[in-house]
């Protein structure tokens, strides 16, 4: 019988094997990651970040290995399950914006949250609020078709953090934004994650970006490469990124 994944654990892996197309991507990874915890996944490209973030957020099943959500199997899930899990409990941002091309900005933000049944004046106020928070407030009615990819990639993030989940999942969520524009983005995230106690998991191969999580770990090759190492956090991470 397996052993049960901490109390504290919101998210909890063992063992984690993943191929794609037989060639080996994740090589029995095991992680767990706290409540409310701000957690970078560092590596070189194709060392299986977005694989591991693909299979702790429910998009990928595992080929072999548990993963646990709030102590709840989601390693058993079938596809519907995965699905509702990803919808009601995790906002994810990828590299790509992937937003809707017949939404206006504002409306897309507040899909999510009107698909959990939130009422439209409360689903369109908190599009708003994130709008204006990640500096995109006088894109809210235009289109993506309309709009440049920095400015895409905002609402996407916008679109992550308006239903507040308890887990977001971040995968290289900057890359089509100037460095300037990612330390904010950056900033943004992590001081949303903390505010409001979500679980912020990041994948990114950029290690100057990882100051801002509250732990980081490494990947290469499919396996962890390195023991988790605490770095800095809150107000120091972001003072020591100006």
């Amino acid at each position: 019988m397996s052993a049960a994944p901490p109390d504290n654990d919101v998210l909890w892996a063992r063992g984690i094997v993943k191929s794609h197309h037989g060639t080996p991507a994740l090589r029995g990874v095991s992680i767990g990651i706290r409540d409310g915890e701000v957690l970078a996944i560092t590596g070189p490209r194709g060392s299986g970040k977005s694989t591991l973030l693909g299979c702790l957020s429910a998009l990928l099943p595992v080929d072999e290995g548990e993963v646990w959500f709030n102590s709840a199997p989601v390693h058993t899930l079938g596809r519907a399950g995965r699905e509702r899990l990803r919808r009601d409990r995790f906002g994810f941002v990828g590299s790509e914006p992937q937003l809707v091309p017949e939404l206006t900005a504002r409306e897309n933000v507040a899909l999510p949250l009107l698909l959990a049944g939130a009422g439209h004046k409360a689903a369109y106020a908190a599009a708003a609020e994130w709008l204006e928070r990640l500096d995109v407030a006088d894109c809210a009615a235009k289109r993506p078709a309309e709009l440049i990819q920095s400015q895409r990639q905002r609402i996407a993030v916008a679109r992550a953090l308006a239903p507040l989940p308890p887990v977001v999942f971040a995968d290289d969520p900057t890359a089509p934004l100037h460095r300037e524009a990612q330390d904010q983005v950056l900033r943004i995230l992590a001081s949303a994650a903390r505010s409001h106690q979500l679980t912020l998991v990041l994948a990114t191969h950029d290690p100057e970006l990882a100051r801002y999580a509250d732990r980081t770990v490494a990947l290469v090759d499919g396996r962890l490469a390195a023991p988790v190492t605490p770095v800095l956090r809150g107000a120091s991470a972001v003072s020591a990124g100006r």
